[in-house]
């Protein structure tokens, strides 16, 4: 059974949504306070969290970027009455996996995190292990090594780099990773793809200002490359 912790301080929401996921036999671990559940996603086993932004105590945002360097393998729904663009692509450029704006309905948050968990899943069974130059990539335990020593990659690095190792040689443009690891309902932008995109290659390329298997094609997207 998957564990969703949801962080919202609005009482009757976070009520309805815990009643709405146990129907679902999800286990259901809940906070009202920022820090608190900071703390608890921090404990526990967690498999994806439902995370409001505003927040007594932290925000959501702060939250977010605190898991995403300590945690980064759990996947992270937002959950706010926030609904600008510009607000979603904040959220989505420090990791979070998909953006719910309120209000919303429930089989759409339902499928939402579905979603969710089939990528994840696609990601853990689809390649095992990967090697090129002189990192490892072990997608079932959700781990990745350079020099033999472990790096931390989020969820949705994890599916960028599965992504591009199943289209290994191809030209990737940009809009077909924002569909295929975003969704078009996550509405990212193209900047969103090229911030992950610096930071994959700061974490795995040796030299990140002269990247060997990240390569960019000007006006398109990328290219990877397993061989130097």
């Amino acid at each position: 059974m998957k564990t969703i912790l949801i962080i919202e301080d609005d009482i009757s929401i976070l009520r309805g949504l815990k009643d709405n996921l146990e129907y679902e036999e999800y286990n259901v671990l809940t906070e009202l306070d920022g820090n608190k559940g900071l703390a608890l996603a921090q404990e526990k086993q967690i498999d994806l969290i439902l995370l409001d932004i505003m927040l007594p105590g932290m925000n959501g945002y702060e939250i977010c970027r605190r898991l995403k360097k300590e945690k980064p393998e759990i996947p992270i729904i937002m959950i706010t009455a926030r609904g600008s663009e510009m607000d979603k692509v904040s959220g989505l450029d420090i990791g979070a996996d998909d953006y719910v704006t309120k209000p919303f309905s429930i089989p759409e948050l339902l499928a939402r995190i579905r979603a969710v968990f089939r990528r994840i899943d696609s990601v853990n069974t689809d390649n095992e292990t990967y090697s090129f130059g002189n990192v490892t990539i072990d997608f079932k335990k959700f781990l990745a090594f350079k020099n033999n020593k472990e790096i931390k990659l989020t969820s949705k690095e994890f599916a960028i780099m599965e992504y591009f190792i199943h289209h290994e040689g191809e030209a990737v443009h940009r809009h077909d990773l924002l569909h295929e690891v975003w969704g078009f309902d996550a509405m990212p932008t193209t900047r969103t793809v090229d911030n992950f995109i610096l930071d994959l290659r700061k974490k795995l390329e040796t030299n990140p200002s002269q990247p060997k298997h990240i390569i960019s094609i000007r006006g398109v997207g990328y290219r990877f490359i397993s061989s130097e």
